[in-house]
């Protein structure tokens, strides 16, 4: 075995890097402390908090990736795949419904030298039980009993080791150790169902619908972080350039951002992925394997994502330079001979970031759903990388089944709807402790 990490699993792994580093710094800034603190302070934001980690932590493992050197051409396992192995190999032929033992559809099977029309068992779901109709309710109960009385022993220990740790913490550790519980909870409870039973169903491939939703973590969370890295250098770049030199050079960028803003995104975006798209299908021989092809698709994705959305925060972060540039300490700072390139890495862009942060944390979620709505209609990620988007757009044709097929598209939309209320709240957390004018109300 041997490290076959993809180019989103480095620039995934270079974010956090970075972001160690930025906590580490922080120790020596009273001012940014003091925000953070503040942020925390919020029972939401806490508890969004760790929900945020959990999806990360997801991530995280997705994006530690290993491939067998004498399998040339397989795609690389991550430490998630190998994880979730068990759910992969527990294949079913078509749809079955959550901690179901029999199939969704009727099939012609054989029955007594007869041929019926009827609902087959399942190869995995509900396999151990020699009568289902008798012993499946009682299974169920007791699987769910045993994980809640696991789980209720180990939130007693760790409520227990953290009461004695935290009792004289000023956050609000009771509000994201709730939140905590129940996520543990859940998860012991679908790990021992899973060991028997397709907790969420199965999709019309037979594939676990929680190995697709948990696989869709990373995807969300790479155009989300990855998008707002290529959002951030161009609106800080650009707007401080146009709101502190003016003349030709804030013609130009609005001239830039004003055209961009003109073009629908959409199609914009559609058309830049369909080119894409024809180039990796004419040079196959670029790629070793389909993943690193649904790899570089992802990754293109989010370099347009960032190109069309960066104008909103451009024209914002100009406004700001225009304003601060008439300040006092600026007007100083020029008649000291300080260089524009002085002035601006140390007066302008500090006194800028509060905003920059704002708004790109508040778009983080806007760029998840962007995903979603892109791979539904046909524009976004590779049909084969799992995404909420991609399963969306599976789930059009099951609504229209007799029976519904529901459990997928709900899986997607309770997984996104966490993501995003978590994300959303966790920025308006931010917005209240870095903006002034929020504090000054407060």
């Amino acid at each position: 075995m041997m490290p076959s990490m993809l180019p989103t699993d480095w620039l995934i792994w270079a974010v956090v890097a970075a972001i160690v580093v930025a906590v580490l710094r922080l120790r020596n800034q009273a001012m940014l402390m003091q925000n953070w603190q503040k942020v925390f302070l919020r029972p939401s934001a806490m508890v969004s908090g760790v929900v945020l980690a959990c999806f990360v932590i997801i991530a995280l493992m997705d994006s530690i990736r290993w491939s067998d050197p004498s399998k040339p051409g397989t795609n690389a396992l991550s430490v998630l795949d190998h994880v979730l192995a068990p759910l992969v190999q527990a294949r079913e032929r078509r749809y079955s419904a959550p901690l179901a033992y029999l199939s969704f559809r009727k099939e012609s099977i054989e029955r007594d030298g007869k041929t019926l029309r009827d609902y087959p068992r399942l190869k995995f779901g509900g396999a151990h039980l020699d009568d289902p109709e008798k012993q499946w309710l009682s299974d169920v109960l007791e699987r769910s009993a045993y994980a809640v009385a696991k789980g209720l022993s180990m939130i007693v220990l760790f409520g227990w080791v953290l009461g004695r740790l935290l009792r004289q913490s000023i956050y609000p550790w009771r509000s994201a150790f709730a939140c905590f519980s129940l996520i543990l909870l859940l998860s012991l409870w679908a790990a021992e169902l899973s060991a028997a039973y397709h907790v969420l169903g199965t999709d019309r491939t037979g594939n676990s619908v929680l190995w697709m939703a948990l696989k869709s973590i990373r995807t969300a969370l790479v155009i989300g972080v990855l998008t707002t890295l290529v959002v951030l250098p161009l609106a800080l770049g650009l707007g401080v350039m146009a709101g502190y030199f003016r003349g030709w050079i804030d013609e130009v960028v609005q001239y830039i951002y004003t055209l961009l803003s003109s073009i629908p995104d959409v199609l914009l975006i559609a058309a830049a992925v369909l080119l894409l798209q024809v180039t990796i299908d004419n040079h196959p021989d670029l790629f070793a394997s389909a993943l690193e092809r649904s790899d570089a698709r992802l990754l293109f994705l989010c370099l347009i994502l960032g190109l069309t959305a960066f104008t909103g925060l451009c024209r914002l972060v100009r406004g700001e330079a225009m304003k601060l540039r008439e300040l006092e300490y600026i007007q100083a700072a020029k008649a000291f001979g300080v260089s524009s390139f002085g002035i601006i890495s140390r007066h302008l862009v500090p006194n800028l970031m509060h905003i920059v942060l704002i708004s790109l944390v508040m778009q983080f979620s806007g760029f998840v759903l962007a995903e979603a709505v892109l791979s539904y209609v046909g524009v976004g990620v590779d049909p084969k990388t799992p995404s909420f988007g991609v399963m969306i757009n599976t789930a059009r044709a099951e609504l229209a089944a007799t029976p519904v097929v529901w459990w997928t598209l709900t899986t997607a939309f309770v997984f996104m709807l966490l993501l995003v209320l978590s994300a959303n709240l966790f920025s308006d957390a931010v917005r209240d402790a870095f903006d002034p004018r929020a504090r000054q109300r407060a």
